[in-house]
Parts: structure tokens; sequence; C-alpha cells
């Protein structure tokens, strides 16, 4: 895990502490030149909390993702600063950036990205043999109601399992923020929702910070903030006084 323990998990009633984990100042991202030239962020502000829940809302092109590449440090801004408690990830060197990614940061995606041949301990694994501190895989597996699956491999497992196998390879390392996009786009309702609540336990019992894109609109009732991107920039930003559950979450 990372140098200095996260904070507690935050509470429903009162939400995170509020000593921010990354700041990010005037940050901006522009890809391509002349008439193929596309800002997908401009100039954004931003403090996340440790231990926070964050969804993140807003039409395809919006600049969700970009920002979550950023912050997981898959790509540096144009302009702007992104402090990890205190670093600036925008002037990193690669060496050093991806130390950042190994140690402090897991990422979820759409598509489970599981490695056909091994099981379901082993895709974790994958992970454990690089991370500085990780867990037992089994431990993780269990955190997402798989113990039982772990010699399982994915063509042997539901869409949401292999979802809840990506999201244990993920937290293994025990990361100090859990990346996500659209981590329920390929799955049901039914199982959208044990996704979800797997999300939502990671949090609660590792106090990791948890930022969720997607297209969802009722994800955001999960969450302790919701940020509604529009053209680049935080055109919204809501803060849930009450968190809903995510087995109310309509689909």
């Amino acid at each position: 895990m990372a140098d200095t323990a996260p904070d507690a998990a935050p509470d429903a009633a009162t939400g995170p502490a509020m000593e921010p984990l990354f700041r990010l100042e005037g940050v901006t991202r522009v890809y391509g030149e002349g008439a193929a030239r596309v800002q997908a962020l401009r100039g954004v502000d931003l403090l996340i909390p440790a231990g926070e829940v964050i969804v993140l809302l807003g039409p395809s092109g919006s600049g969700k993702s970009t920002l979550l590449n950023i912050l997981g440090g898959l790509d540096r801004p144009t302009e702007g600063r992104v402090l990890f408690r205190g670093s600036d990830l925008a002037t990193l060197p690669e060496r050093q950036l991806t130390d950042y990614r190994r140690a402090h940061v897991g990422f979820v995606f759409q598509f489970y990205n599981l490695v056909p041949s091994l099981t379901a301990r082993e895709n974790v694994e994958l992970v454990t043999d690089i991370a500085p501190e990780p867990m037992q895989p089994e431990a993780a597996l269990a955190l997402v109601g798989l113990g039982e699956r772990a010699g399982h491999f994915p063509s042997e497992l539901s869409g949401g399992e292999q979802q809840r196998v990506a999201i244990a390879r993920a937290i293994a390392k025990q990361p100090d923020v859990l990346l996500c996009d659209e981590p329920t786009g390929a799955l049901d309702s039914r199982t959208g929702r044990m996704v979800l609540a797997a999300l939502c336990d990671v949090n609660a019992r590792m106090g990791t910070t948890l930022l969720i894109v997607t297209h969802n609109v009722s994800v955001a009732a999960l969450a302790h903030r919701v940020l509604h991107f529009r053209d680049g920039r935080v055109a919204e930003e809501v803060v849930n006084s009450q968190r809903a559950s995510a087995e109310t979450i309509d689909w």
C-alpha cells in the first residue's frame, strides 16, 4: 500500500475526511493540432479527498475518461498540475510514473481483460507478483465474494464474476485509488448491482478512494459527490446528503 495509510473509510452520514488525496489545478488536455485539434479538458480545478466515492457523469467526449487516465498516470495534462499527496504527476519521469501506477492505482474497465488461460487466482497473481505490498490473491477474491471460485477459468465464470475478478485484481495491490471506467457497461441490471456493491464494499472496508465513470445516472446515488462533465469542464458538482445502496439502483 502507499507509504501513508488512507483515512478511515467514509461514513455515509458524515462523508470522508477532507484531506485531499489529489489536487488538480488548471488541468487541460489537448490532442492533435490544427483542424484535428481536440481540447478534451479545459482548465479543471478539483480536490479529491481520501476515501471518497465520486461518480463522473456526462456525454461521450465530455472529458470524463481523459480525467481518469490522467489521475491514473496513463496520460499527462497539456497544462496544469495534478498533485498526488504533493507530488505533481504531470512532471514525474516515466519510471516514477510507472512506480506510482504500480503502488497506488487500481484500474477497472468495462471489459475485464482477464487472461483466458489463467484461473481467477492466477489472474489476480499477475498484480500481486509486481505490487510492493500486495494482499494474498485468495483474500482479494474473498473480498468480492469469489473465494470459492479461485480455481475457475474465465470461461467458467459469468460476466459479473469475471468483472469481480477484475476488481479483485485491481484491489490486490491495496491501492489508494480505484479508477473505474464504465465498470457495469457490459452487464445486466442484476449483475451490475452486484459489481457496484463489490466496489462500494471495497471503499467501506479498505478506505480506497473510488472514482466511477458511467453513463448510468442512477449510479450517482451511490456517491459522496457527483461531478457532471460538459465540454471538458466540471459543469456541476452535487454532494449527496444521503447515499443509496447498490441494491436499490435502477437500470
